[in-house]
């Protein structure tokens, strides 16, 4: 009954599961063995052989050939021993086949629960390994069930994948039956088995939609250089081509805007901007403020920021609504930006201006000096070093000291009014 039985399971798993007839087989060994030694205890030593053909198992038990028997699961007498085999010796051990009746129908029970085991595990191996090479592509669905959480369980075939609330785009709806396309950003390795995460908020999911619509991205004609989105509002994308004849973004528009609208029908209506990557950062970010009209860019590299001087009528248009446009503009190139209209940055050179000619020692041609090396107000020169102004013609250490504290005098009395923060920043 126990071979038979095992023999019809084993053959059954390994044909409709596709698990490998040895996994199974190695686990029938196992569930005997732990069979055999909850009957007979732990110093048992046994060795199962498992005949593939026949399904025949044959379980030997092995003991100690001694003198004197002491424990009669572990040794055997030298007289029964020779019955067996009349060239043992003592000291040998000696292998006798076992009756797998006596196991009983706990021993088939147990083979049959590990190996009921060994299937679903080999079912998330299975998962997990197919699921595990396909992290930022793009995934169809159907929605199973909305939790109470807010998330989404969503059918994918051979498993189920959630779409987090925090992944979902804001005004988004879905209910069980409807279709869904996501990016599949995780695959966790959990007790219950891999957990396949999804997102429709991550700037990958934009990207892998232009991947799917623009022919001359998957060719490696166009290049996607970055992208940034307020999932569900407005998305930055950026883009470059190794051929002079393709314009990347026509082609990411397509003809009369085709392609760029069905990026745009599946993100249920994100506008989308699409701009030209430039080798040159602050011509990039110039690109990724359109459609602002841009005056002047000052960039400073230790900070890694960029001052954006704009025409007054366009400063609304550089920020956009809520300051989203220099927002996102920032994410896309991975500069910060500090947006300001041409007035108020004239006004505030004017008042930088004012601040150094007010210094005593400071004339319009030092002035002009401490400006072209950065050096635009009372304020900056009251946190400058010696060294920073030693290094300027026409002052020596004595004359820099004397600067840096009138400055910061002045400053602490608030006479001179250091350089203004821009109108806005995008971080």
């Amino acid at each position: 009954m126990l071979i038979s039985e095992i023999k019809r399971v084993v053959d059954q798993v390994s044909r409709d599961k596709g698990i490998e007839k040895q996994i199974l087989i190695k686990a029938i060994e196992e569930a005997l063995k732990s069979a055999a030694r909850k009957k007979y205890g732990n110093k048992i030593e046994i060795e199962i052989q498992y005949s593939e053909e026949t399904g025949e198992i044959e379980v030997f038990q092995f003991k100690e050939v001694v003198e004197v028997v002491t424990d009669s699961i572990t040794q055997i007498s030298v007289d029964e021993g020779h019955k067996l085999d009349p060239e043992c010796e003592i000291g040998d051990s000696m292998g006798t086949k076992m009756d797998t009746t006596t196991f009983g129908r706990i021993a088939a029970q147990s083979a049959k629960q590990v190996i009921i085991q060994k299937m679903k595990d080999a079912e998330k191996d299975a998962v997990y390994s197919s699921f595990i090479d396909r992290r930022g592509e793009i995934i169809n669905g159907i929605v199973q069930r909305i939790e109470h959480s807010g998330d989404i369980i969503v059918n994918l075939g051979q498993t189920e994948g959630v779409l987090p609330a925090r992944e979902q785009v804001p005004k988004e709806t879905y209910r069980r039956g409807d279709r869904i396309r996501a990016l599949l950003s995780e695959v966790l390795q959990d007790s219950r088995g891999p957990q396949i995460v999804l997102s429709r908020t991550n700037s990958s999911f934009l990207i892998n939609l232009f991947k799917t619509e623009v022919p001359e991205i998957s060719e490696g004609i166009v290049s996607i250089m970055g992208a940034a989105r307020e999932p569900g509002v407005r998305a930055k994308i950026a883009v470059s081509s190794n051929d002079s004849d393709i314009d990347p973004v026509g082609a990411c528009v397509g003809m009369k805007g085709s392609r760029v609208q069905n990026v745009v029908q599946e993100l249920k209506g994100e506008k989308i901007d699409i701009i030209p990557w430039h080798i040159d950062s602050a011509k990039y970010v110039c690109n990724a403020l359109s459609p602002a009209e841009i005056k002047r860019v000052i960039i400073d590299e230790d900070n890694h920021a960029m001052e954006v001087i704009v025409p007054d009528e366009s400063l609304s248009i550089a920020i956009g609504k809520r300051g989203q446009n220099v927002r996102l503009a920032s994410k896309l190139t991975g500069w910060r930006l500090d947006v300001q209209s041409e007035s108020h940055y004239n006004e505030a050179l004017k008042n930088g201006y004012d601040s150094l000619i007010s210094l005593p020692g400071v004339g319009i041609n030092l002035a002009n000096s401490l400006i072209e090396k950065g050096f635009i107000s009372a304020g900056e020169i009251s946190t400058a070093s010696v060294s920073d102004l030693t290094q300027i013609k026409g002052i020596a250490r004595e004359k820099a000291e004397k600067l840096i504290l009138s400055a910061a005098e002045a400053v602490a009395k608030g006479e001179n009014n250091p350089e203004e923060k821009g109108n806005t920043e995008g971080n």
